[in-house]
């Protein structure tokens, strides 16, 4: 989906002098593979994956930060200058990256980009960009990191390898536990302020019945229209859905309308974010996700 402006990087002549400035202090061991991811969930599954063997530097990591207002720095372009490996998800979600690796004159490092990895296309002119959510995804990046990550750095494939099996058992469990629910939940509504976990509550079978043009709207930092307002307040009122997935991220006006529907209707909310919380991994934050929606399905 059209996504509103992640940031607005001044990085011009005033970046290229603080950058020199930077460089001559950067931390970290030269001889480690340098990996830099957009957000701190792919920063995890890198990590979980290298281990001790990789630097790793997550750009977008504050979770009590709005996702669309981070602003790159000439920290962030020192670290993409000197990456061995670029983390981006693609679609349109952070083309800072892209901005970044262009301004740091970096063409020798190798992208990762999550949503081409993912084979997710547009429809109906639309593409949900929140690939994070989708656990086959992370499988296939899964399979991309181990190869680049071997590539950058041959005696540690064996490493890489098995830290890689173990992360994948742990995507495995996690699909097992979305095909469960699935067989319990599949056709049940559920109302969404953006589309963030859009793809795990598909894999599970649910439907989504709010209005399209009520989401793009939020996703895109528009003004909700007073009849689709209406039309999407009414999914709580007349007890059409099961669940509200908020993304807790990114508020308004018209979201907190809808946070505040659900809750007088009783109906449950299952928060969500866009980056990883604190104190989480990747595979304990999609658990804790799950655990949020079975048991809002459960009631």
């Amino acid at each position: 989906m059209q996504k509103r402006p992640l940031l607005a990087i001044a990085l011009a002549a005033t970046t290229a002098i603080a950058l020199a400035g930077c460089s001559s202090g950067a931390s970290g061991d030269d001889a480690k593979v340098r990996v830099v991811a957009s957000t701190n969930v792919y920063g995890d599954i890198a990590t979980t994956i290298a281990g001790d063997a990789v630097d790793v530097t997550s750009l977008m990591k504050d979770p009590a930060q709005d996702p669309h207002s981070f602003e790159a720095s000439a920290q962030s372009q020192l670290a993409v200058s000197k990456a061995d490996i670029l983390i981006e998800n693609g679609g349109g979600y952070d083309d800072f990256m892209d901005t970044l690796r262009t301004g740091a004159k970096n063409d020798s490092a190798t992208v990762l980009n999550v949503v081409d990895l993912s084979g997710k296309k547009p429809v109906d002119g639309e593409l949900n960009e929140h690939v994070w959510y989708d656990i086959p995804t992370i499988g296939k990046l899964t399979d991309a990191l181990v190869t680049a990550l071997s590539k950058a750095d041959p005696a540690q494939k064996t490493t890489f390898e098995k830290n890689a099996g173990a992360f994948t058992a742990k995507l495995d469990a996690l699909g097992k536990r979305t095909a469960e629910l699935k067989t319990r939940y599949a056709g049940e509504g559920v109302a969404i302020t953006e589309p963030v976990p859009l793809y795990l509550l598909e894999a599970i079978g649910l439907e989504n019945r709010t209005p399209e043009k009520f989401s793009e709207a939020i996703e895109g930092g528009n003004d909700v229209s007073p009849v689709v307002l209406q039309e999407t307040l009414r999914l709580f009122s007349g007890h059409r859905v099961k669940l509200l997935a908020y993304n807790e991220q990114t508020s308004g006006p018209e979201t907190e309308k809808v946070l505040a529907a659900a809750k007088q209707a009783d109906i449950p909310v299952v928060p969500v974010t866009e980056t990883l919380p604190s104190g989480k991994d990747y595979t304990s934050w999609m658990n804790a996700n799950l655990d949020a929606v079975a048991a809002a399905l459960a009631k």
